[in-house]
């Protein structure tokens, strides 16, 4: 079972992790992060937490990795307003499997 985590992101947004033993990748672009995130998962890291503004960059590649068992991948706010991409794709998985928004109390849609 996988056991490494690691975040990518920009070297000020994502160098605090170090601090907790999370494996940090420097990424400024979008080339840059997709690179990084199919190096990480071929080598089965367990999570990547992946910067919020390159992740909606990459939405082909985060859709292949979802249908990976490992990594999971989870889209987190640096610097700045956070966007809110990471948080609908939360909404949208858990809609999707169970049929209802138990985040923003609504019925899915089918």
């Amino acid at each position: 079972m996988p056991d490494r985590i690691a975040v990518i992101g920009d070297k000020d947004s994502v160098l605090a992790f170090k601090a907790v033993g999370v494996e940090v990748f420097d990424a400024s672009t979008a080339e840059q992060a997709q690179t990084l995130l199919k190096r990480l998962i071929a080598e089965r890291y367990a999570v990547v937490f992946l910067a919020e503004s390159l992740a909606e960059q990459i939405p082909e590649t985060l859709a292949k990795a979802k249908l990976q068992t490992y990594p999971a991948v989870v889209p987190i706010p640096t610097g700045g307003k956070p966007s809110g991409f990471g948080m609908q794709g939360i909404k949208s998985d858990v809609e999707k499997a169970i049929g209802v928004d138990i985040i923003f109390n609504k019925e899915g849609k089918k």
